[in-house]
């Protein structure tokens, strides 16, 4: 049967962009990491990093940081080994891995540029 135009709904979620003001070091972060560029590069106006089906954009930005909180969480095959790998690259997770009480083991780690990242794996 095929759907009507008021049964559509979401499917998945594409990509997240964040802004950097320094692409060289918001993409040494990110491939310290492990992710994968697929588009741009350290030299570029646009990197994107693939995330499994998902994408990571990074855009260049000049104008002041627009000062609002969010997160962006990431599932990792297992949240130790990718704690340890961070840790590894030089990098400063706030708090080492933890369960939470709605079953997800995770730690945090802002970027260069100030975006919060929480790793996570469902328990």
């Amino acid at each position: 049967m095929e759907e009507s135009s008021d049964e559509a709904r979401v499917e998945s979620l594409s990509a997240i962009t964040l802004a950097t003001n320094d692409m060289p070091r918001a993409v040494r972060f990110y491939e310290a990491l492990g992710f994968r560029i697929v588009h741009g590069g350290a030299n570029e106006a646009f990197t994107s990093f693939a995330l499994g089906s998902s994408f990571l954009n990074l855009t260049s930005e000049t104008h002041d940081p627009i000062r609002f909180w969010g997160r962006v969480i990431i599932h990792v095959s297992d949240v130790d080994p990718f704690y340890r790998k961070a840790v590894a690259h030089g990098l400063e997770p706030q708090f080492a891995p933890r369960d939470a009480p709605w079953n997800e083991r995770y730690f945090h780690l802002t970027d260069p540029d100030g975006h919060e990242l929480s790793f996570a794996r469902p328990l």
